[in-house]
């Protein structure tokens, strides 16, 4: 089976360097913020073009602290993209604070034009959401947030080593989230994220939350949480880091011969953004037959995943929203034609070839 999700080869390609720090940071004696954190903070800070970063638990604190951090809750609207994953909206409303969703642009980022629309009295913030890889318009949506005064934070789950214009994602706003979940381009051995900011406060501010809300050992200033990324954690997230470029010029040669190779009318391929390079955290095709497409591939052994199938605003978590199947037909086609094909790290040339043919072959 050709499997989107496979990871082992992406560990074997630096084995012997994962094993090392993996016995140096056990052997340290040191497991919790220590030396390991401190060190991947500042390399990712440099690596993203932010004078900050924070590492927490996992993508979905660093968007929770985020907000929390910006004092965003109760009575407040965010304005977020409808075809996201669930968990950029959940950031906005654990803390309180009310999702205002707008349709996706033909890129799947955030429609810049839909977002001022939506803007009201209550709106204090803008998530702009990178999918699959692609940074979203930061130019339009930058300048619609410094023209009407609204905070705004990036959602990089999936964009590491993503740019707009020769600038990363996560360094245009006011607090940049990032996931290290292991499928990320980024990705390490468990759950891990972090916050890339250029404000000190931001930065104190979180990395108290983080902390049980303390600055000082056994000293709370407020009800915080348990949310640490772990010196392990931080020390293999340094070994990929040293690597990123060239694991993601390697996704990036997948796609190229996907998108010159996939000649089926069938199928909508995806484009690249003016002045963007794309990371390819996912190759996503639109297919109006998706679910007959995907059976196909399955019974080639091909694997393939549908990220989305159901938007937030139709998920029965978020029914007291009072959204319905139609409010978003953009976000809701998309979700009824999206489907991610296999692209990963050590994936052979013959395996490229064989993802190629089935999808030429499909009618």
């Amino acid at each position: 089976m050709i499997n989107p999700g496979r990871l082992d080869r992406g560990y074997e390609k630096y084995a012997p360097e994962y094993e090392k720090k993996a016995l140096e940071v056990l052997r340290s004696g040191w497991y919790v913020l220590g030396r390991e954190v401190e060190a991947f903070e500042q390399e990712f800070a440099s690596f993203v073009g932010t004078k900050y970063c924070a590492g927490v638990a996992n993508g979905l604190d660093a968007l929770y602290l985020a907000f929390r951090a910006l004092g965003i809750g109760k009575g407040d609207e965010v304005i977020v993209q409808a075809n996201t994953y669930i968990a950029s909206v959940m950031g906005i409303t654990i803390n309180g604070a009310t999702p205002v969703f707008v349709e996706p642009d033909e890129y799947f980022g955030i429609d810049p034009e839909m977002t001022e629309k939506a803007i009201t009295g209550k709106t204090k913030a803008v998530l702009a959401v990178h999918l699959y890889g692609l940074s979203c318009d930061m130019e339009k949506i930058s300048g619609i947030c410094k023209k009407h005064g609204l905070k705004l934070v990036e959602d990089c789950a999936q964009s590491h080593g993503a740019a707009f214009e020769g600038k990363m994602t996560g360094s245009f706003s006011d607090i940049g989230c990032f996931s290290f979940y292991p499928s990320k381009n980024l990705g390490c051995f468990g759950d891990g994220g972090a916050i890339v900011t250029d404000s000190e406060e931001y930065l104190k501010k979180i990395k108290m939350l983080r902390n049980y809300g303390s600055a000082k050992r056994y000293y709370n200033d407020e009800v915080g949480v348990n949310s640490r990324l772990d010196e392990l954690q931080a020390g293999l997230l340094r070994v990929k880091l040293a690597h990123l470029e060239v694991l993601n010029r390697e996704r990036d040669e997948i796609a190229r011969a996907y998108l010159d190779g996939m000649k089926n009318p069938l199928i909508t391929l995806p484009r690249i953004r003016e002045g963007c390079n794309h990371t390819w955290h996912q190759f996503v095709i639109r297919c109006k037959k998706r679910d007959e497409l995907m059976k196909y591939l399955k019974d080639r052994d091909i694997g393939t995943i549908i990220h989305y199938p159901v938007p937030p605003h139709l998920q029965k978590a978020y029914g007291y929203l009072g959204k319905k199947k139609g409010d978003f037909p953009i976000a809701e086609e998309m979700a009824d034609e999206v489907l991610s094909l296999p692209v990963y790290n050590g994936m052979t040339s013959d395996e490229i070839r064989t993802v190629i043919n089935a999808v030429n072959n499909w009618q």
